[in-house]
């Protein structure tokens, strides 16, 4: 982000995020592996499967499209770094904007769905196909709140239910706080179940061009 100043801060302004399948963001007209870094490109080498390898680079992309709604800059200007506090290495681990520590950054990829989000303080975003059934529940017991995970389980369908609990504590994981704002919603048209963590109200908006730019939820 050579460069780029940071925008004022307004801690009350709304998050922004998108959910979208892989072949929506590489068909995207402002975005292309070009825009990745040399550290990113270093990681996608050891991918061999190319369905996965565009997955990620997909959601790579589609971060960089939500950095610039949240500030104004040009997708070429949002790159993103990644810091692991566990091993105190940089290149894995949870995404931030360098220079930029008022901004979270969040991303997620699966099986040909991506999603990112960015905005003030933390962020969280994941998503999973709606036809996915997390489990067995004896593991999910080590994973998730008691309570919630009774409540889900005593439905008539749990496995939903257990998917959008597995998706919104995902969220909260990646944003490192518990206690913060969600929005949660399913994807039909993309079959995709997504959970966003965020510290103000998020606001979503289509990364395809068939669709509206922007919308609230």
């Amino acid at each position: 982000m050579t460069g780029v100043g940071a925008p004022a801060l307004d801690e009350a302004r709304p998050a922004v995020a998108a959910v979208a399948t892989t072949a929506e963001v590489l068909a995207h007209p402002e975005l292309h592996e070009g825009l990745l870094e040399p550290w990113e490109l270093r990681r996608l080498a050891p991918i061999r499967l190319p369905g996965r390898r565009d997955d990620v680079v997909a959601a790579r992309l589609l971060l960089r499209l939500c950095v610039a709604r949240f500030t104004g800059w040009p997708p070429r200007d949002a790159a993103p770094a990644q810091y692991c506090a566990e091993c105190g290495r940089s290149g894995h681990g949870r995404p931030y904007l360098p220079g930029h520590p008022g901004i979270g950054v969040s991303l997620s990829h699966t099986d040909g769905l991506v999603a990112a989000a960015a905005g003030p303080g933390a962020v969280g975003i994941d998503v999973e196909p709606a036809a996915r059934r997390p489990g067995p529940v004896a593991m999910l017991r080590q994973l998730l709140p008691a309570a919630e995970l009774h409540a889900a389980t005593a439905e008539p369908d749990p496995g939903p239910a257990l998917l959008r609990l597995w998706v919104r504590r995902e969220a909260l994981l990646k944003a490192g706080r518990e206690g913060l704002r969600l929005l949660e919603w399913t994807d039909r048209e993309r079959g995709a179940v997504v959970s966003v963590a965020s510290s103000t109200p998020a606001m979503t908006f289509s990364a395809s061009r068939r669709a509206p730019a922007v919308s609230g939820r």
